[in-house]
């Protein structure tokens, strides 16, 4: 079983987590960063680098969905992404509603000991792997249910 990618897109960042070789948890891995929001040649090649180096088979990425459901800029901005990705890579690209995603994020560094002026090293990639992780565990209950499913046939 290959990885999957996590990917929190913002403006001028991308927050990448990676799953473990099971598809249980979600890790940080880094933070992309580039000058404007339109130079992505080097944020694409630095993510096929690393869906090489870890062999990942899915990318998930993070939809910022306003609180009333609502597509605003920024998602249409990630779904434009999305098709990047996918011409780039190869590989399907899942939507992930990433509300709060940012909110935990804060929460989970805080809980850490991170210092407040220190949350902007880490909070995009903390974030990924925050919504990835949901991911992961969403999957892992389908799969289950399938599973207990095919086992009552």
């Amino acid at each position: 079983m290959g990885r999957i990618l996590g990917l929190d897109y913002g403006s001028k960042t991308v927050g990448v987590a990676v799953s473990d070789p099971l598809g249980l948890t979600a890790q940080p891995v880094e933070i992309i960063r580039r000058k404007s929001e339109s130079k992505l040649r080097q944020t694409l090649a630095r993510i096929e680098e690393l869906a090489a180096g870890y062999e990942i088979e899915e990318i998930v990425l993070g939809l910022p969905r306003h609180m009333n459901n609502d597509l605003g800029d920024r998602a249409q901005k990630s779904l434009a992404f999305k098709e990047m990705l996918e011409k780039r890579t190869g590989l399907s690209v899942i939507m992930w509603d990433e509300r709060l995603s940012s909110v935990a994020a804060h929460e989970a560094l805080l809980a850490a000991g991170v210092k407040g002026r220190d949350h902007d090293k880490y909070v995009d990639e903390v974030a990924a792997a925050w919504f990835l992780q949901g991911y992961l565990d969403w999957k892992s209950i389908r799969n289950k249910e399938e599973n207990d499913a095919e086992n009552e046939d």
